[in-house]
Protein backbone atom coordinates (compact mmCIF):
# COMPACT_ATOMS: atom_id res chain seq x y z
CA UNK A 1 0.00 0.00 0.00
CA UNK A 2 1.58 2.90 -0.97
CA UNK A 3 2.26 5.62 1.81
CA UNK A 4 0.56 8.97 1.81
CA UNK A 5 3.53 10.71 3.51
CA UNK A 6 7.46 10.85 3.90
CA UNK A 7 7.03 10.62 7.94
CA UNK A 8 8.84 7.68 9.35
CA UNK A 9 5.74 6.85 10.72
CA UNK A 10 2.80 5.85 9.21
CA UNK A 11 -0.99 4.01 9.44
CA UNK A 12 -3.43 2.96 6.66
CA UNK A 13 -6.26 0.84 7.64
CA UNK A 14 -8.21 -0.85 4.73
CA UNK A 15 -11.91 0.19 4.39
CA UNK A 16 -14.10 -2.18 4.98
CA UNK A 17 -16.67 -2.78 1.92
CA UNK A 18 -19.02 -4.24 4.64
CA UNK A 19 -19.61 -4.63 8.35
CA UNK A 20 -21.49 -6.99 10.63
CA UNK A 21 -24.06 -5.54 12.62
CA UNK A 22 -24.32 -8.12 15.27
CA UNK A 23 -20.56 -8.16 15.71
CA UNK A 24 -20.98 -4.17 15.81
CA UNK A 25 -23.67 -4.37 18.33
CA UNK A 26 -21.70 -6.41 20.87
CA UNK A 27 -18.16 -4.85 20.27
CA UNK A 28 -17.56 -3.72 23.62
CA UNK A 29 -18.40 -6.77 24.95
CA UNK A 30 -16.58 -8.94 22.63
CA UNK A 31 -13.06 -6.70 22.60
CA UNK A 32 -12.86 -7.61 26.23
CA UNK A 33 -10.53 -10.73 25.78
CA UNK A 34 -7.88 -8.79 23.41
CA UNK A 35 -8.02 -5.71 26.24
CA UNK A 36 -7.06 -8.03 28.40
CA UNK A 37 -3.74 -9.56 26.12
CA UNK A 38 -3.00 -5.70 25.73
CA UNK A 39 -3.20 -5.50 29.87
CA UNK A 40 -0.88 -8.24 30.17
CA UNK A 41 1.70 -7.69 27.66
CA UNK A 42 2.21 -4.38 28.40
CA UNK A 43 1.64 -3.78 31.85
CA UNK A 44 -0.99 -1.08 31.58
CA UNK A 45 -4.16 -0.94 33.89
CA UNK A 46 -7.28 -1.87 31.99
CA UNK A 47 -9.44 1.48 32.85
CA UNK A 48 -6.94 3.96 31.93
CA UNK A 49 -6.22 1.52 28.44
CA UNK A 50 -9.70 2.19 27.59
CA UNK A 51 -10.20 5.99 28.22
CA UNK A 52 -7.06 6.19 26.11
CA UNK A 53 -8.75 4.56 23.45
CA UNK A 54 -9.81 7.31 21.79
CA UNK A 55 -7.06 10.11 22.76
CA UNK A 56 -4.17 8.04 21.28
CA UNK A 57 -5.73 5.13 19.66
CA UNK A 58 -1.88 3.47 19.44
CA UNK A 59 -0.56 4.03 22.51
CA UNK A 60 -0.52 1.27 25.16
CA UNK A 61 1.35 3.47 27.43
CA UNK A 62 2.28 2.24 31.15
CA UNK A 63 4.46 -0.49 33.04
CA UNK A 64 6.57 -2.24 30.32
CA UNK A 65 6.38 0.53 27.52
CA UNK A 66 6.72 3.38 30.11
CA UNK A 67 10.04 1.49 31.11
CA UNK A 68 11.12 0.87 27.91
CA UNK A 69 10.93 4.82 27.25
CA UNK A 70 13.25 4.92 30.02
CA UNK A 71 15.82 2.57 28.96
CA UNK A 72 15.99 3.84 25.22
CA UNK A 73 16.21 7.68 26.47
CA UNK A 74 19.26 6.38 28.39
CA UNK A 75 20.64 4.23 25.84
CA UNK A 76 20.38 7.30 22.99
CA UNK A 77 21.70 9.62 25.65
CA UNK A 78 24.73 7.93 26.68
CA UNK A 79 25.61 5.66 24.08
CA UNK A 80 23.40 6.93 20.59
CA UNK A 81 22.16 3.25 20.48
CA UNK A 82 18.81 2.20 19.74
CA UNK A 83 18.89 -1.92 20.41
CA UNK A 84 16.74 -3.53 17.44
CA UNK A 85 15.13 -5.57 19.44
CA UNK A 86 13.43 -2.97 21.58
CA UNK A 87 12.51 -1.07 18.56
CA UNK A 88 10.77 -4.43 17.06
CA UNK A 89 9.16 -5.23 20.39
CA UNK A 90 7.80 -2.22 20.76
CA UNK A 91 6.30 -1.68 17.17
CA UNK A 92 4.98 -4.99 17.52
CA UNK A 93 2.88 -4.49 20.96
CA UNK A 94 1.60 -1.61 18.98
CA UNK A 95 0.76 -3.05 15.96
CA UNK A 96 -1.17 -5.17 18.21
CA UNK A 97 -2.52 -2.68 20.27
CA UNK A 98 -3.70 -0.53 17.28
CA UNK A 99 -5.52 -3.50 16.13
CA UNK A 100 -7.41 -3.94 19.36
CA UNK A 101 -8.44 -0.24 18.71
CA UNK A 102 -9.25 -0.29 15.64
CA UNK A 103 -11.79 -3.23 16.37
CA UNK A 104 -13.02 -1.17 18.93
CA UNK A 105 -13.88 1.43 16.94
CA UNK A 106 -15.44 -0.45 14.17
CA UNK A 107 -12.77 0.15 11.40
CA UNK A 108 -12.77 -3.39 11.03
CA UNK A 109 -14.91 -6.44 11.50
CA UNK A 110 -11.49 -9.02 12.15
CA UNK A 111 -10.81 -9.71 15.73
CA UNK A 112 -7.32 -8.75 16.82
CA UNK A 113 -4.71 -11.05 15.65
CA UNK A 114 -1.54 -11.17 17.95
CA UNK A 115 0.52 -12.52 14.53
CA UNK A 116 -1.36 -11.22 11.22
CA UNK A 117 -1.53 -7.49 10.48
CA UNK A 118 -5.46 -7.92 8.86
CA UNK A 119 -6.10 -4.41 7.83
CA UNK A 120 -4.08 -2.47 9.88
CA UNK A 121 -1.08 -1.67 8.35
CA UNK A 122 1.71 0.70 10.83
CA UNK A 123 4.83 1.06 10.18
CA UNK A 124 7.80 2.74 11.42
CA UNK A 125 11.33 3.29 10.20
CA UNK A 126 14.28 2.36 12.61
CA UNK A 127 16.88 4.61 12.90
CA UNK A 128 20.24 4.98 13.21
CA UNK A 129 20.88 6.51 16.07
CA UNK A 130 24.22 8.33 15.59
CA UNK A 131 23.51 9.48 12.49
CA UNK A 132 19.32 10.54 12.83
CA UNK A 133 18.87 10.71 16.28
CA UNK A 134 20.12 13.93 18.34
CA UNK A 135 21.17 12.60 22.07
CA UNK A 136 20.01 15.43 23.86
CA UNK A 137 16.45 15.75 22.23
CA UNK A 138 14.79 13.34 23.97
CA UNK A 139 15.34 15.09 26.96
CA UNK A 140 12.46 17.60 25.96
CA UNK A 141 10.60 15.62 23.13
CA UNK A 142 7.83 15.14 25.59
CA UNK A 143 7.72 19.11 26.03
CA UNK A 144 7.80 19.82 22.30
CA UNK A 145 5.02 17.36 21.75
CA UNK A 146 2.50 19.40 24.05
CA UNK A 147 0.83 21.05 20.79
CA UNK A 148 0.10 17.73 19.61
CA UNK A 149 -1.50 16.52 23.26
CA UNK A 150 -3.52 19.72 23.07
CA UNK A 151 -5.35 18.97 19.81
CA UNK A 152 -5.58 15.35 19.67
CA UNK A 153 -7.77 15.78 22.97
CA UNK A 154 -10.07 17.93 21.22
CA UNK A 155 -10.17 15.46 17.97
CA UNK A 156 -10.38 12.42 20.29
CA UNK A 157 -13.71 13.68 21.64
CA UNK A 158 -14.62 14.20 18.06
CA UNK A 159 -13.34 10.69 16.83
CA UNK A 160 -15.32 9.32 19.89
CA UNK A 161 -18.42 10.80 18.70
CA UNK A 162 -17.86 9.90 15.10
CA UNK A 163 -17.45 6.01 16.24
CA UNK A 164 -21.46 6.29 18.02
CA UNK A 165 -22.17 8.36 14.73
CA UNK A 166 -20.92 5.08 12.82
CA UNK A 167 -21.92 2.73 15.43
CA UNK A 168 -25.83 3.71 14.54
CA UNK A 169 -25.32 3.82 10.19
CA UNK A 170 -23.62 0.31 10.51
CA UNK A 171 -26.56 -1.14 12.38
CA UNK A 172 -28.64 0.68 9.77
CA UNK A 173 -26.80 0.07 6.55
CA UNK A 174 -23.99 -2.47 7.37
CA UNK A 175 -21.02 0.43 6.02
CA UNK A 176 -18.95 2.85 7.77
CA UNK A 177 -19.34 6.24 6.19
CA UNK A 178 -16.59 6.82 4.30
CA UNK A 179 -15.28 10.25 5.63
CA UNK A 180 -15.85 9.43 9.45
CA UNK A 181 -13.65 6.49 8.59
CA UNK A 182 -11.26 8.55 6.76
CA UNK A 183 -11.59 11.04 9.74
CA UNK A 184 -10.82 8.45 12.44
CA UNK A 185 -8.35 6.57 11.09
CA UNK A 186 -6.41 10.51 10.21
CA UNK A 187 -6.59 11.10 14.36
CA UNK A 188 -5.53 7.74 15.11
CA UNK A 189 -2.90 8.37 12.56
CA UNK A 190 -1.90 11.87 14.32
CA UNK A 191 -1.47 10.26 17.68
CA UNK A 192 1.06 7.41 16.23
CA UNK A 193 3.23 9.79 15.03
CA UNK A 194 3.59 11.85 17.90
CA UNK A 195 4.02 8.37 20.24
CA UNK A 196 6.79 8.05 17.33
CA UNK A 197 8.63 11.05 18.07
CA UNK A 198 7.49 11.48 21.80
CA UNK A 199 7.29 8.23 23.60
CA UNK A 200 9.16 5.78 21.25
CA UNK A 201 11.71 8.50 20.17
CA UNK A 202 12.47 6.60 17.12
CA UNK A 203 12.73 9.77 14.74
CA UNK A 204 13.85 13.62 15.48
CA UNK A 205 11.77 14.93 12.25
CA UNK A 206 8.58 16.64 14.60
CA UNK A 207 4.79 15.15 13.88
CA UNK A 208 3.00 17.66 10.80
CA UNK A 209 -0.47 18.60 12.53
CA UNK A 210 -2.33 16.67 9.68
CA UNK A 211 -4.63 13.72 9.35
CA UNK A 212 -3.42 12.67 6.02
Amino acid sequence: MAKTTSYPADLQIDYPAKLDRVSTFFRLIWAIPAFVLVTLISGTDMTIYVNKAGEQISQSGGGVVAGLFGATLLMILFRQRYPRWWFDFALELNRFSTRVSAYLLLLTDKYPSTVEKQTVHLDLTYPDAKKDLNRWLPLVKWFLAIPHYVVLMVLSIVAVLATIIAWFAILFTGRYPKDLFDFVVGVTRWGWRVTAYALLLTTDKYPPFSLK
